[in-house]
């Protein structure tokens, strides 16, 4: 690949953002001529920069001019065995392609090196879009799918009510005073009917005969002995107490065991 040189050496020290910056270590080998087989290794502290896909390295953090550079496709970048601690290599899939051994300073300087260095390639970009497209169409079909489907209707237990206010009523626990269920609780006992004209469930149970026609005397009066005028009525919110109901209804027994007792003592005369 060939690249321009002045180009290449601009990108690197614009003010373009890096993806990663950092001293490293870089072995060099030399192979010495005159003894077979013989080569020293050293290590040089280098400022590296990575830009994209292209690792520069520096002699120095003050340097505007790299000394060289690895362009990081069809490679693959691992740990490897070395007399130095924190070292990683960056190997090429050709054969006779160099590798470049390089150390960090520490264990997280190396780990961070070994992953942005690792995501750097457009090779793995390319696989990355790739499966972002696959989990994007997957999302589309699965939203396509659920808008095809038709909605499941509600467990066959549970109960619907037409008034919406007969659900919060039965949902509502019953309040006892001596043992009975008062009328203001709204709580409604099972198979009980409370609808009235309007849909709701205010209305209590009606009225004894005797009451209706003491309260509807077409005259205006009350029926004879049963004048209860001012007295507290048994459908007001007053007597939402059982007591005060109990009570209500046996002042009409007493009244009506006094005009007995009545008749009893004219029967006698």
């Amino acid at each position: 690949m060939k690249l321009n040189e002045r180009s290449v050496a601009h990108y690197a020290t614009c003010d373009s953002p890096a993806d990663h910056a950092g001293f490293l270590h870089k072995r060099v080998e030399r192979h010495h001529h005159h003894h077979h087989h013989h080569h020293t290794t050293s290590y040089h502290r280098r400022w590296f920069i990575l830009k994209g896909n292209l690792l520069f390295y520096f002699e120095d953090r003050e340097s505007r001019d790299p000394l060289g550079l690895v362009v990081l496709e069809g490679c693959t970048v691992e740990l490897c065995e070395a007399a130095e601690e924190f070292a990683f290599a960056i190997r090429f899939d050709d054969a006779g392609a160099k590798a470049y051994v390089l150390v960090a300073d520490c264990q997280a300087a190396m780990e961070g090196w070994v992953k942005v260095l690792s995501r750097a390639s457009f090779d793995y970009m390319r696989l990355v879009v790739r499966e972002l497209e696959k989990q994007l169409e997957d999302a589309r079909k699965s939203l396509a799918a659920c808008h095809k489907s038709p909605r499941k209707s509600s467990s066959g237990r549970k109960r619907h009510f037409s008034n919406p206010a007969m659900a919060l009523v039965q949902e509502q626990p019953p309040i006892l005073e001596n043992g009975y269920s008062t009328w203001g609780s709204g709580y409604i006992p099972a198979g009980a009917s409370c609808s009235d004209h309007d849909g709701g469930c205010s209305k209590p149970p009606p009225l004894p005969p005797r009451r209706r026609l003491a309260a509807g005397s077409g005259c205006g009066a009350p029926a004879t002995g049963l004048s209860l005028t001012g007295q507290e009525s048994p459908v007001s919110p007053e007597t939402a107490c059982f007591s005060k109901l109990h009570s209500w209804y046996g002042q009409e027994i007493a009244e009506i065991r006094r005009e007995w007792l009545e008749s009893q003592r004219s029967g006698e005369l």
